[in-house]
């Protein structure tokens, strides 16, 4: 019996569509990464810090000025002053006094600091910026305590007053990239799956066709066997002659004898 071939070559739709699961694979892994290198390492440290207790020691305005960079369109940039602002506080976790920052960036901007204003080109509203937080801090914070974030093992001299990541930023750093990736080995999946069955079917198919036409070829199918055999015996008695092995004589036949026939 020949051996029976089936394409597995794919249509085009089902190119598309492992395309396109590829696709989604390489852009969950991608952004998994990216991701994590820009989002999930800043977020896992920021968690690393601990809630505490914190009390305003002491609020100074040094004469000190540092520089900020500030933008007034596509090509125009510059420079301009603010005064330093520096607010220290006695923190519960390890009781000694530490340097408030209001947040991780700020602390990256300007250790030196506790408030880094948004950059203006005017130097005035820099300076009132910081002032409008030092009143803050001086009149209606001063006799408070509020909640403050420490890192014993980073900055032991500094403390946080916000976080600038929290737990959701963790969360969607791991759950759309998981979508993508899952999404994309789903539609892989499902397009290879519904392939081998077509192809399976297809077997199967032309294995029924190739059993018929060797049933053809070898005397029909049974029901015509069965046909044929019932023939046989009906076509047999129909002649009188074929079915009986001698002819058999009239009824007043005379026989003759051989020295008759002679003379």
């Amino acid at each position: 019996m020949a051996k029976i071939r089936v394409s597995y070559e794919y249509s085009e739709a089902e190119d598309k569509s492992i395309r396109l699961g590829l696709f989604l694979i390489a852009c969950g892994i991608l952004s998994l990464f990216i991701l994590g290198f820009c989002w999930l390492s800043p977020t896992l440290q920021s968690l690393q810090s601990k809630p505490a207790n914190c009390t305003v020691v002491s609020v100074l305005r040094p004469e000190e000025m540092f520089e900020c960079v500030f933008t007034c369109g596509a090509d125009c940039k510059g420079t301009s002053l603010y005064p330093c602002l520096q607010i220290f506080v006695n923190n519960s976790e390890s009781n000694s006094v530490a340097l408030l920052h209001f947040d991780e960036q700020q602390l990256v901007l300007n250790p030196k600091c506790s408030y880094v204003p948004p950059c203006e080109r005017d130097n005035q509203k820099n300076t009132d910026s910081v002032l409008w937080w030092q009143d803050y801090f001086t009149k209606e914070v001063s006799s408070q305590s509020f909640t403050c974030f420490f890192n014993q093992q980073r900055r032991p001299d500094d403390v946080l007053w916000r976080r600038s990541h929290d737990t959701s930023v963790l969360l969607h750093c791991v759950l759309w990239p998981m979508v993508s990736l899952l999404l994309g080995t789903l539609i892989v999946l499902l397009t290879v799956c519904a392939r081998s069955l077509a192809v399976r079917a297809e077997a199967l198919q032309k294995r029924k066709c190739s059993y018929e036409v060797c049933q053809d070829l070898s005397g029909g199918t049974p029901s015509d066997r069965r046909g044929n055999k019932a023939a046989e015996p009906l076509s047999t008695n129909s002649d009188p002659e074929m079915s009986s092995p001698s002819r058999t004589l009239p009824l007043f036949a005379v026989p003759v004898r051989r020295r008759d026939r002679e003379h």
